[in-house]
């Protein structure tokens, strides 16, 4: 049962330096070595930034406190990242044990694409969430193809490390513990992140196509559907997905073109709202980005769009009513669910406040999240916003 990344990383840059061999660790020469060329002009290349208006968002939320596992072909120590990253594991054998290796490239530049802090000023890559952490797991080989239960491994491990979201730039066929790993994931609360697939595949792969996984198409610089996104009645949510710059191995940049590369983008944008709303259920989350998308084609939900394209502002700002009755609201005193919500630098005191208050969340919903957990929006849901 043969998993296969989605997206094809088209042009590798010049290195910044030579490196060495990848151990999985930062070489200490990288530090000493000059900034290239290719590090100062990055940041431009990352058309995205501008498009979503990622410097406003990134005023509000940057991440902060936030865990994404990212199982895929693994994740080199790359500078712009390396802050970022945190020790992981492999479930395929070709890696370093730790999930800080990447023979491929494609694990890097999702990281990248998520969590990327840059090097001060306008210098190197920008992921959409800089302040918040990778949780590297080698789930693919060199070849970008992975095995179903190896993907599967990788998304106990990161319920067991308690991340929060979970990117997965692939697709393929389920097996029995493939699906219970992501049933599990969803009923912790974790918000799971999947790429649609590009065409010529055609159709809409696991865990993709699972009730409750936020499923991501593409869009190019003009804003419309990318060709290469597959269509089809799963899709949620669409992001820019042509021409996207991001970090690689050996400090490198790669430009890749794929569903892959706007699901890395969903899931940073997951990590700003799980940073500025703690207390939000993951189904919220995922409710937060669908009712605040910028509606596309035609009107409401579409089969190439979903319920639009992705707006990092209004889904951090917005008054977005609950799912419905059942949904878990924050608890009284929590703090805001609107544009008052947490502000940046309101530490201390307030995380003791909002660990109360996930508690108190956790409780009120009981033995129904797990029943509520893997819903998509209800049909009588408010509609997502008309395109502006």
């Amino acid at each position: 049962m043969a998993f296969i990344a989605q997206a094809a990383l088209i042009a590798l840059i010049l290195p910044l330096a030579a490196t060495g061999p990848r151990e999985g660790t930062l070489p200490p020469s990288i530090y000493s070595a000059p900034w290239s060329d290719e590090a100062e002009r990055v940041r431009d290349d990352q058309w995205h930034l501008r498009y979503l208006n990622v410097s406003r968002a990134q005023a509000i939320s940057q991440g902060d406190g936030i865990v994404v596992a990212v199982p895929d072909t693994g994740v080199d120590p790359h500078p712009d990242l390396i802050n970022n990253l945190l020790q992981g594991i492999d479930t395929v054998t070709d890696g370093s044990g730790n999930g800080q290796n990447d023979l491929n490239s494609h694990g890097t530049s999702m990281a990248g694409l998520i969590a990327a802090h840059g090097r001060g000023g306008n210098a190197g890559a920008l992921g959409i969430a800089p302040r918040s952490k990778i949780l590297p797991i080698k789930a693919a080989a060199e070849d970008n193809f992975g095995e179903a239960d190896d993907l599967a491994t990788a998304i106990e491990y990161a319920i067991s490390s308690r991340a929060q979201v979970i990117s997965i730039s692939s697709g393929g066929a389920s097996t029995p513990r493939l699906i219970r790993a992501v049933h599990a994931a969803l009923a912790a609360n974790i918000v799971v992140v999947a790429a649609v697939g590009n065409v010529p595949h055609g159709s809409i792969e696991y865990p993709a196509n699972e009730e409750g996984v936020i499923a991501v198409g593409g869009v190019g610089r003009d804003g419309l559907h990318a060709a290469i996104s597959v269509t089809g009645p799963k899709v949620d949510v669409v992001a820019p997905a042509v021409d996207i710059y991001s970090t690689s191995y050996d400090g490198k940049y790669s430009k890749g073109t794929g569903t892959s590369s706007a699901t890395a983008i969903v899931a940073g944008a997951a990590a700003l709202i799980r940073s500025k709303y703690p207390y939000l259920p993951a189904r919220e989350v995922a409710h937060r980005l669908t009712a605040t998308a910028v509606d596309k084609g035609a009107p409401g939900r579409d089969d190439e769009y979903g319920y639009g394209v992705i707006d990092l502002v209004a889904a951090l700002t917005a008054d977005v009513p609950p799912l419905g009755f059942e949904s878990v609201s924050a608890p009284a005193g929590a703090g805001s669910t609107t544009t008052a919500g947490a502000l940046p630098g309101d530490e201390g005191s307030g995380a003791t406040a909002r660990g109360l208050a996930t508690l108190g969340v956790i409780l009120a919903a009981g033995v129904g999240w797990a029943v509520v957990a893997r819903r998509r929006r209800r049909g009588d849901d408010p509609p997502p916003r008309i395109s502006r």
